[in-house]
């Protein structure tokens, strides 16, 4: 236990720390983030994929009732009678579309025996760099039959609170929640995205590209570091160890040779007299 010694030195506890600590992260943090995204990218065009092909159904088929969502059908393709809550208008900031500066335009809509259900009626660019709002054409006052397709709330942003300006209530994201608070109409979990040609459409937002992206290889190289950086430490250690052993050999010879390989102090005038005039006697 004594050569191993040194890795009780605060150098070597330093690393060990470190290492362990980044390895914990890999195996906690880092990989199961990655994987997380590649498990939700996944999901998505699974779900994409699938309402391609699939026909329209009634809204009230996937959202009976005002608390109701739907995760497992995002993007199903969905039709909805009613009216348009006008005066519940909300603008979602920050949009870029094509590379330019835009807003999504959110405004509820009571589905005729169904929920209140919020509807992103599509795009309109900025102008001054996304500085000013433009003209927004309202959408019909009469009951209309829309058709559209179902998506998930989004989270909102923390740190970034709904605001007014210029009469104009906005937001960053499209969260159900946060537009009802902001709104006062109480709305189903998921939302509604209009596709072409539609009552109260505007600039129609593009379908995303089914990509995978590389979150799963981004999740197996984090479990990879995790795994290759504890052997790393461990090949150090041995490393330092047979370094150590091989300082310690070539120590123990050297003193060997010297005591083996001294000469013999050089006899005296004297010594040499005795030994040359004793031998004859």
């Amino acid at each position: 236990m004594r050569r191993l010694a040194f890795l009780l030195r605060p150098n070597w506890l330093a690393l060990a720390a470190v290492v362990l600590g980044f390895a914990y992260l890999c195996f906690t943090v880092l990989a199961p983030w990655q994987l997380g995204k590649n498990t939700t990218t996944s999901r998505a065009n699974s779900q994409l994929e699938h309402a391609l092909t699939a026909e329209p159904v009634p809204v009230t088929t996937l959202l009976p009732h005002q608390d109701s969502s739907a995760p497992d059908d995002q993007w199903r393709p969905v039709t909805a009678t009613g009216h348009y809550v006008a005066e519940a208008q909300v603008l979602v900031r920050l949009r870029v579309i094509d590379g330019v500066p835009a807003v999504e335009v959110l405004t509820p809509f009571a589905v005729k025996g169904g929920p209140t259900v919020l509807v992103n009626r599509g795009y309109v660019r900025t102008d001054d760099g996304g500085s000013r709002l433009p003209e927004i054409p309202p959408p019909p006052n009469s009951e209309v039959t829309i058709t559209a397709r179902l998506r998930d709330s989004q989270p909102a942003i923390a740190g970034k609170n709904p605001f007014t300006e210029n009469g104009f209530r906005q937001v960053y994201s499209i969260s159900t929640d946060q537009v009802a608070q902001v709104t006062g109409v109480p709305l189903a979990g998921s939302y509604l995205q209009l596709v072409d040609d539609q009552p109260g459409g505007l600039g129609v937002i593009a379908l995303p590209r089914r990509d995978n992206g590389p979150f799963l290889s981004y999740g197996i190289q984090w479990i990879a570091f995790g795994i290759l950086a504890p052997i790393g430490l461990g090949y150090f250690a041995f490393a330092e160890l047979r370094a150590r052993r091989t300082e310690r050999s070539e120590a123990q010879e050297h003193d060997g040779d010297d005591g083996a390989d001294e000469p013999a102090p050089p006899k005296t005038v004297e010594q040499k007299l005795a030994d040359r005039y004793g031998r004859r006697r």
